[in-house]
């Protein structure tokens, strides 16, 4: 069994989840969210019936602090880390990671993302493509996905996909949008990962922002059409030498018109804006352009 934990990241449901996963010989997490919403994930996980000291295996799909910024908490409890093995280096010695968060966020840092602390190297487990782990009767499969980040990782439950970013944002079901925050945008590898996750074929996807979706290629062709309209908007600015500062309001606007155009009403508005800020995708996509015409 899957428990979806609704994390109520700053106060707003529906924005970043974690998920519980039942086996014979105790509870697996995928994803713990940032340390900032560890009462939340508390709150979910009794309410599943277990405690959070039960969980001695975290899957994460990647090291982003919405996905990974309590790992540290289950490490010192004695918990097995699975990631991949580019961002494991930054499990163990996290200070480049906040450093480079810390300049983004500013003052904001603490409370949105809260503590993050290093992890014990041994309880680091590096996930290769295609890595099988057994725990109870449950086997969990690594899918090396990158394109959203190099060291992104889909991890295969069963019938279920936990996708972290690389199946998009999706609230309430509704339209799918890239998450495309800096540094390590790639498009080719994005689609590179899109296509595996046509070769894989779920019956679901476990987004983290926000909840299972049933699979559909029409789902990631969505997904795939909006990252390259994204991208191809911004590529004219980056031409023109445009800054951050002056493109970010133009794609805040294009992206609110893009999403109300497609049905999306002001309270799943500010959803998708909580789960993916489109101001971050400025600096992501810009990044992208300048790696790929340098």
């Amino acid at each position: 069994m899957v428990h979806v934990i609704d994390l109520n990241f700053q106060g707003i449901s529906q924005n970043i989840a974690a998920f519980l996963v039942e086996t014979d010989t105790g509870p697996i997490l995928v994803e713990t969210g940032p340390h900032s919403t560890l009462p939340s994930l508390q709150k979910g996980v009794e309410m599943a019936g277990y405690r959070l000291e039960d969980i001695q295996h975290v899957f994460l799909t990647h090291i982003h602090l919405d996905h990974a910024g309590a790992a540290w908490w289950f490490a010192r409890n004695g918990a097995n880390i699975y990631v991949h093995p580019r961002g494991s280096k930054h499990l163990a010695a996290p200070e480049r990671l906040m450093d480079s968060a810390r300049r983004i966020y500013q003052d904001k840092m603490d409370e949105l993302w809260g503590e993050m602390h290093q992890i014990n190297p041994a309880l680091i487990v590096e996930a290769e493509h295609e890595a099988a782990y057994e725990i109870g009767q449950k086997t969990i499969k690594a899918w090396h996905t990158p394109g959203h980040a190099v060291h992104h990782i889909a991890w295969q439950i069963g019938p279920n996909l936990f996708t972290g970013d690389v199946a998009g944002v999706s609230i309430n079901q509704g339209v799918v949008i890239p998450p495309c925050p800096p540094p390590d945008i790639n498009i080719e590898d994005w689609e590179a990962s899109l296509d595996l996750l046509k070769k894989i074929k779920p019956e679901r996807f476990c987004l983290t922002h926000f909840g299972p979706v049933a699979y559909s290629e029409e789902h990631l062709e969505s997904l795939r059409s909006r990252l390259h309209k994204w991208a191809d908007w911004i590529k004219p600015y980056y031409q023109e030498g445009k800054s951050v500062e002056e493109i970010t309001p133009l794609f805040q606007a294009m992206v609110k018109n893009d999403l109300e155009t497609s049905g999306v009403d002001s309270t799943d508005m500010a959803k998708y804006e909580a789960a993916n800020p489109s101001w971050m995708s400025v600096a992501g996509l810009l990044r992208y352009w300048k790696k790929k015409e340098a």
